[in-house]
């Protein structure tokens, strides 16, 4: 699952507001209805045990493991775009597909191309800042990271500072950080998230819960249509939710993203983290405490100011263009067979990089081998069952999702299958080998009717529905679901993430926050043989009949009130 990336704009800066409106909110009867199904399964859990039917549909542990283990393997490179990783990691897929019987793209290829521009930067060791009759050095890796989306061959940075809060400009909550504020020339330092999101005024944006404002490829846009040179995000390791090395490990080498006419040109010349500490460092040189601007940036009202320094710095880059690939295979439907249903998971990840206890693969058995196994278990499962699908089941693994949804926002951009036909997209993204769950946690909760489908699947295996438990992360906008989202199809990301049948949740929240804290985006997140992937395959499971139960209808379920993908998928396809 990917943390950092850059979603590129899709929708006229007039329309900034609606991508708020029901992000991962829940109407009142919505919440009693998650909280209804959590106290009755709850009720009946001194009675559970580790047992799940497994019904002989194909979708197995086994099976499951066999893929992860394959596809994590060392073989494979890490599955970075643009190396060897990948073609071993497409051709696995294709092949598996090809075996399956199912049929390739409407292009009669399994592979739909996706160009791509690969940046490799080298920083200079040392970034400059100086001003104020006060000179630091910051060390690139312990104090920064950057990088540049622009294609040149060297970018040089020497550019005053300004604290610009969050770097938010967001009218319908009557909030705008660059109110009065030149940027043009200069470097913005922003604070990572959202206002809400600091938990200081929970009466702010969507309080707890992150907001597309809170991402940082929104700062760096914003910082782009105000004519800034750089942006610079403080690293706070808690509201980020992950630690300085997910940004070291994400953020450095060589990074991807869409080929565009003006080669990179309209985006800021240098985008980049700063630790907390460092920050701190460059309040403190102009007399200023860290903590009085955080407090003041979190209330409304707040005004950006100069900061008195100077930021210099450079890099190198080389640049090269080319084509990495999403793999897709169809089962055609029976009866209506022009509606389709896209099952989605990424295949990439981080590839070879900075070793770790002497291991410099990362080779992301997690994140995301064990979406793309569970998506190799589904088509079994469909391939295998008596009744065939009326509509048509589309399987998408995907590229580029660890580099900012690059490949989901490509096919989005460019469709396989017309959107106004295309039914539902189910996504995996990280399935957990901890056993078997008691909860099924949908992210994006409230938004689309996808949710009823998604209760009555966990019913059949006495499971209950709940929220995400961490909005403040913004998981919404993190994997590939949200490229279908924003293109007006219901999607839903949906796993069991809280509630162990055999341990309880204690343990649950133990694990996830090991995993956060020593295996996320690091080589450690290798195949277990250990694992115990009976969950995994419970909500393969689960995933399969919420798509055999949509392929056998003839309506299309739809986004609920509130959503602000709603209106998007009315367009499309007016409601009848």
């Amino acid at each position: 699952m990917m943390r950092f990336f850059s979603l590129r704009r899709w929708w006229a800066p007039a329309a900034v507001g609606l991508l708020l409106v029901g992000c991962q909110s829940q109407s009142s009867s919505d919440k009693a209805t998650a909280d209804s199904d959590a106290a009755s399964t709850s009720a009946a859990a001194s009675t559970d045990t580790a047992s799940v039917a497994s019904p002989p549909d194909g979708i197995t542990a086994a099976l499951i493991g066999q893929h992860i283990k394959a596809l994590a393997s060392d073989e494979f490179q890490g599955r970075r775009p643009f190396t060897a990783g990948e073609e071993k990691a497409t051709s696995y897929l294709a092949a598996e597909f090809k075996k399956l019987g199912l049929k390739p793209g409407p292009n009669g290829s399994y592979f739909q191309p996706v160009p791509l521009v690969e940046i490799t930067g080298t920083p200079a060791p040392t970034a400059t800042v100086a001003g104020n009759g006060k000179s630091l050095t910051l060390k690139y890796r312990t104090d920064y990271m950057v990088l540049t989306e622009r294609e040149q061959p060297m970018v040089a940075v020497n550019s005053p500072l300004v604290f610009a809060g969050y770097g938010v400009v967001a009218p319908e909550y009557g909030w705008d950080d660059y109110a009065g504020l030149d940027v043009k020339g200069k470097t913005v330092v922003v604070l990572i998230n959202d206002p809400g999101n600091a938990g200081t005024d929970t009466t702010l944006f969507k309080g707890k819960a992150m907001t597309y404002y809170g991402r940082w490829g929104y700062k760096y846009e914003e910082a782009a249509r105000h004519g800034a040179t750089g942006v610079l995000i403080i690293h706070d390791t808690k509201p980020a939710s992950y630690p300085w090395t997910v940004v070291q490990s994400s953020f450095g080498g060589s990074k991807l993203f869409p080929q565009t006419p003006d080669r990179g040109a309209s985006k800021v010349a240098l985008e980049g983290w700063i630790t907390l500490d460092a920050a701190k460092r460059l309040f403190t040189a102009v007399g200023q405490s860290y903590d009085e601007e955080y407090a003041a940036a979190n209330k409304k009202g707040f005004r950006a100011r100069p900061l008195g320094l100077n930021f210099s710095t450079s890099l190198r880059n080389k640049i090269t263009q080319k084509a990495s690939k999403n793999v897709v295979a169809v089962l055609p439907g029976t009866t209506r067979p022009n509606e389709y249903i896209v099952y989605s998971a990424h295949w990439d990840h981080l590839g070879i990089g900075p070793a770790v206890a002497g291991d410099s693969i990362y080779n992301g058995a997690v994140d995301n081998a064990s979406g793309c196994a569970g998506l190799l278990a589904i088509a079994k499962g469909f391939v295998q069952a008596k009744e065939k699908p009326g509509r048509s089941i589309v399987f998408l693994a995907v590229t580029g999702e660890e580099q900012g949804l690059l490949g989901s926002a490509y096919y989005a951009a460019h469709p396989l299958f017309p959107p106004a036909s295309t039914v539902a997209n189910i996504n995996m993204d990280g399935l957990l080998g901890y056993g078997p769950m008691r909860d099924l946690t949908i992210t994006g909760y409230g938004q689309s009717e996808l949710d009823d489908y998604a209760r009555a699947a966990a019913k059949e295996q006495n499971r209950y529905v709940i929220p995400y438990q961490h909005p403040e992360t913004g998981s919404f906008y993190r994997s590939d679901h949200f490229s279908f989202a924003k293109i007006g199809v219901p999607a839903l990301y949906a796993s069991g993430k809280y509630d162990s049948r055999l341990h309880g949740k204690e343990f649950i929240e133990t694990k996830r926050k090991e995993f956060e804290a020593k295996h996320y985006h690091q080589p450690s997140d290798e195949y277990d043989p250990k694992a115990d992937l009976r969950g995994a395959e419970q909500d393969a499971r689960l995933l399969f009949r919420i798509g055999q139960r949509l392929a056998s209808e003839t309506t299309f379920p739809k986004w609920k009130e509130g959503s602000e993908f709603k209106a998007t998928r009315e367009k499309s396809r007016p409601v009848q």
